[in-house]
C-alpha cells in the first residue's frame, strides 16, 4: 500500500513474540500496522528490538490468519458465525463430560498462552469448569524440570531464582543460547548487550554447549561438552567445591539443610571420574569451579538444552546447589527471586506445605503427574488406548503438538481418528488445528492488550507495563479473553451467559479470600464496595487492576495511596520501574522445613541413575543430535511470515567436517537421519560451529502436511525433528520428553 502520512500514528505496544518483551513504537495508518521500532522510553527495553518484533506489522497482516471461526460440517471446516461456533461446543462438550467423566476431556496448553493477557487469565477457569486432570502443556517440552527442581528445593515451582545479569562478575551459562533466544526463563531486553557489558566492565563469561553458538563466539570460554552429560559436569563441579573447601554459602547458612548430606550424596562424581562421559578434561572441570567460587559474585544459568535430556531435573537443580554453596543465591550479582507487581505480597517467613510430585498418574503409562500437567509425550496413548477415561474431546489452546511434541506422526492419527470432539483457539490452520472441530481464532497482536504476568516473575529488573490494543478490533474479530470466557460458559452449562460473568466470579472469589485473610490489606472490608472501586474498560482489566491494587507494589485499596493501580500503570505508557532485584529469601520459601531443602527425597532417589551414567560405554564413531534455535523463529510461530524466512532460518543439518567426510556427506547435499521415531531426510549443512560426534536440527519445522493454510510456511517446509522421538525417553521426575542428546544414524540420502 502507498504511504499516507497524514493518515499516520503511533502506538505503544509490547512485543508478544518471545520473553524478552521489548517495548515496540508502531506505526499505524488506517488499522494496518507499518512499521515497528523500539521503544527507546521503554523502562526495560530502552530501545532493543530484534527481527521478530520489527516484523509484528506482518505477522498482524498475515491473509493466511484466520478472521472468523470455522466449524468442522459434514467432515469439513467450514466458515461459521461465532455463534454457530460457541453452540458445536456447548452441544458437545457437556455430554461427554456427563457420560465418560471430567478427565475424558483433556487440555493443551502451548507456549504463546504466556504470551497473552487472555492465555495467562483464563485458562485455569477453563480447568476449573472441566475438572479434568488431563491436563498437557508445553512445559514437558521445554522447561518443568526447573519447576519441580524450585519446587523440591524452595517449595513453590514458580519461584525460579535467575542471574543478575547487569551485576555480575561471573556468568556460566549451560545449555543457553540467548543470543539467538533472547533469552529463557530470565526476562532480558538485550539480552546480547548485557552480556557485552558483563564483558566490559571486566567480567567473565563460560558457556557450555555442544555447539559454538553465536553466544559461545561471545564467551571467554566455550566447553564443548557431550549433549546429555549436563548434570554430570555441573555435579562434577559441586564435588570440587566440597573436595577444595570452596563452599560459602554467606548469609544463606542458616537457611540450608542437609548440606553435609548433599556433599555425601556427590562424592562419586570426581571430575576424573566425569571427564569420559562429559568430554571434558578433569583439569577444565577443576578450573570452572575454582573460577566460580573465586569470583565477587557469580551465577550459574541453564536452559533448555540443560533441560530436555535424560537428567533434566537434576540439572536444574545443580545450577541452583551452584548458587547455593558458593553464595550467590539471593545475592546482588548472583541468582535472585523476582518480585512481579501483580505477584502475592511479601509474607512473614513461615514453613509451608512444601511440594508434592505425582499426586496422580497417567493412565495408559502411569507418568507421574507434575504441576498438575501429564506429560505431552503421553497424549497419544491417551486418546488412542481404549478404556474408562480415555479422552475423548480435547481442548488445543495456542499448541501445535504436532510439532512439537515426540512423534508427531502418531499424534496426528490419533487426533485424526481417535476423538470425538475437538476445540482449537489458533489464528492458523495448523498441522494441529486442522483435526478440530471447531477452530476460534484469536485477532492479531495489534488489536489485542498486553501484559506480562509470567514473564515479570522471571525478569531480570523489577518494573511493569501495560499496553492497550495499539488497533480497534475489527467487527468480525472477538477478543481472546472473550473466546476464552465463552468456552468456559459452554463447557459449565451457562452457555449464552455474559461473558463478563466469567470475570465477575473470579474477581468474586479473589475478594473474598483477601477479605478473610488477617495479613491483607483489604481484611474485613465489604467484597462489593471493593469490587466496585475497581477500574478498566473489560473484565481482563478489572481483573489486572485487583491485582495490581493487591499486589506487593499496590495501593491495597488505599493502604498505600501512592501504591500501583490500573489508572496510575495507564498514566505511565513506557512502563514504571520498579527497581533491580533484591534479596527474599527466607520469605519465598514454601517448604515443609521453611529452609531451602537442598537434598529433597525424589532427587537423592534419582542420583543412582545419574551414576550409572558414568558407565556407560557409546561406540566412537556413535552420532547424537541436539536442536538449535533461530533468532528470527520462535518454535513452529512464526514461519509463515515472509520478511523471517531466509538467511540462517533454515531447516539444515550441522554436522562438523570431520563427521562429515567419514560419513560421506558433503556441504548442500542431503543426509538421512534416523532414531527410534522413525527417519527424515534433510539438507546437510557443514560447519565447524558443532563439534564432532554430534549433528543439529532445529525445532519447530515439518510444515508439509495437507489441510493447513500456512502458504510461507508450506513452500520450504523443513522437517520435524521430534518425529525423531518416539516419547518413550522422559525425565522420570518432570515428565519431560527427551529432545536433546538421543543416538542417531546418519547416511548420505539416495
Amino acid at each position: 500500500m502507498s504511504h499516507d502520512p497524514s493518515n499516520s500514528r503511533t502506538a505503544l505496544r509490547i512485543c508478544p513474540l518471545c520473553e524478552a518483551t521489548c517495548g515496540l513504537v508502531l506505526t499505524i495508518e488506517g488499522g494496518t500496522v507499518t512499521g515497528a521500532r523500539g521503544d527507546r522510553e521503554d523502562v526495560f527495553s530502552k530501545g532493543f528490538i530484534c527481527p521478530k518484533g520489527a516484523s509484528l506489522g506482518g505477522l498482524d497482516a498475515d491473509p493466511d490468519r484466520l478472521r472468523t471461526p470455522l466449524v468442522r460440517k459434514d467432515g469439513v471446516l467450514t466458515g461459521a458465525t461465532w455463534d454457530e461456533a460457541f453452540d458445536a461446543v456447548a452441544r458437545a462438550v457437556p455430554d461427554i463430560l456427563r457420560d465418560h467423566g471430567p478427565d475424558s476431556v483433556g487440555v493443551v496448553l502451548g507456549n504463546p498462552n504466556v504470551h497473552t493477557v487472555a492465555g495467562a487469565l483464563y485458562p485455569p477457569a477453563l480447568l476449573a469448569a472441566l475438572r479434568t486432570k488431563s491436563l498437557f502443556t508445553a512445559s514437558t517440552l521445554d522447561q518443568m524440570p526447573k519447576h519441580v527442581s524450585s519446587g523440591l528445593l524452595f517449595g513453590d515451582p514458580h519461584s525460579i531464582p535467575v542471574p543478575d545479569l547487569d551485576r555480575t562478575d561471573h556468568l556460566l551459562l549451560i545449555g543457553a543460547n540467548p543470543l539467538e533466544s533472547n533469552g529463557s526463563l530470565c526476562t532480558a531486553p538485550d539480552f546480547p548487550g548485557r552480556l557485552k557489558a558483563l564483558r566490559r566492565r571486566g567480567g567473565t563469561l563460560t558457556v557450555v554447549d555442544p555447539r559454538r553458538t553465536r553466544t559461545a563466539r561471545l564467551a571467554d570460554r566455550h566447553v564443548a561438552v557431550r549433549p546429555g552429560t549436563d548434570a554430570l559436569l555441573l555435579a562434577a563441579l559441586v564435588h570440587v567445591l566440597f573436595e577444595e573447601k570452596l563452599t560459602d554459602p554467606g548469609p544463606l547458612a542458616p537457611h540450608l539443610e542437609g548440606l553435609d548430606e548433599l556433599a555425601d550424596a556427590l562424592k562419586d562424581f570426581a571430575p576424573e571420574a566425569v571427564a569420559g562421559a562429559c568430554d571434558v578434561d578433569a583439569a577444565t572441570l577443576r578450573t570452572l569451579a575454582r573460577e566460580l567460587a573465586a569470583a565477587p559474585t557469580a551465577a550459574v544459568y541453564g536452559r533448555i538444552g540443560s533441560c530436555t535430556v535424560d537428567h533434566g531435573t537434576l540439572a536444574s537443580w545443580l545450577v541452583d546447589v551452584l548458587n547455593v554453596l558458593t553464595g550467590n543465591l539471593d545475592r546482588p550479582g548472583g541468582a535472585l527471586f523476582p518480585l512481579s507487581a501483580t505477584a502475592r505480597a511479601p509474607r512473614p517467613a513461615a514453613p509451608g506445605r512444601g511440594f508434592a510430585l505425582g499426586r496422580w498418574t497417567s493412565r495408559v503409562s502411569g507418568h507421574p503427574e507434575a504441576k498438575g500437567e501429564l506429560p505431552v509425550a503421553a497424549l497419544a496413548e491417551e486418546i488412542t488406548t481404549p478404556g474408562p477415561g480415555r479422552i475423548r474431546a480435547l481442548f488445543v489452546l495456542a499448541a501445535n503438538p504436532v510439532l512439537s511434541a515426540p512423534d508427531g506422526d502418531r499424534l496426528d492419527a490419533a487426533l485424526a481418528d481417535g476423538l470425538d470432539f475437538m476445540v482449537s483457539v489458533d489464528p492458523y490452520l495448523n498441522e494441529t488445528s486442522r483435526h478440530a472441530d471447531v477452530v476460534l481464532p484469536p485477532p492479531p497482536p495489534a488489536q489485542s492488550a498486553h501484559f506480562d504476568f509470567a514473564f515479570n516473575t522471571l525478569a531480570v529488573r523489577n518494573q511493569v507495563r501495560y499496553t492497550r490494543p495499539a488497533v480497534p478490533l475489527d467487527p468480525d474479530r472477538m477478543d481472546e479473553g472473550e473466546i476464552l470466557a465463552r468456552l468456559v460458559l459452554a463447557v459449565s452449562g451457562a452457555h449464552g451467559t455474559d461473558p463478563a460473568a466469567v470475570d465477575a466470579l473470579v474477581v468474586d472469589g479473589a475478594l473474598g479470600k483477601a477479605v478473610a485473610d488477617p495479613l491483607s490489606p483489604v481484611h474485613g472490608r465489604d467484597p462489593a464496595d471493593l469490587a466496585a472501586a475497581l477500574t478498566g474498560r473489560t473484565g481482563a482489566e478489572r481483573r489486572l487492576d485487583l491485582m495490581l491494587r493487591l499486589g506487593p507494589y499496590g495501593e491495597g485499596f488505599g493502604a498505600d495511596p501512592e501504591g500501583l493501580t490500573l489508572d496510575r500503570l495507564l498514566d505511565r505508557p513506557h512502563g514504571i520501574d520498579l527497581g533491580p532485584l533484591a534479596p527474599r529469601v527466607p520469605e519465598i520459601l514454601r517448604t515443609r522445613s521453611g529452609r531451602v531443602e537442598l537434598l529433597p527425597v525424589p532427587i537423592a532417589d534419582d542420583l543412582p541413575r545419574l551414576r550409572r551414567a558414568l558407565r556407560e560405554r557409546r561406540e566412537p564413531d556413535a552420532l547424537v543430535l541436539v536442536g538449535r534455535r533461530h533468532l528470527r523463529s520462535n518454535n513452529s510461530w512464526l514461519h509463515n511470515i515472509k520478511a523471517l524466512r531466509g538467511g540462517s532460518n533454515v531447516c539444515t543439518l550441522h554436522i562438523h567436517p570431520e563427521d562429515a567426510a567419514r560419513l560421506g556427506l558433503t556441504d548442500g547435499g542431503r543426509a538421512t537421519v534416523g532414531s527410534g521415531g522413525g527417519t527424515l531426510t534433510v539438507p546437510v549443512e557443514v560447519t565447524e560451529d558443532i563439534r564432532t560426534g554430534v549433528v543439529s536440527l532445529p525445532h519447530g519445522w515439518g510444515h508439509h502436511r495437507p489441510g493447513t493454510r500456512t502458504a510461507v510456511a508450506a513452500r520450504e517446509p523443513g522437517v520435524n525433528v521430534n518425529q525423531l522421538v518416539d516419547g518413550s525417553r522422559l525425565d522420570p521426575l518432570s515428565g519431560t520428553a527427551v529432545l536433546n542428546g538421543i543416538p542417531v544414524t546418519v547416511a548420505p540420502a539416495h
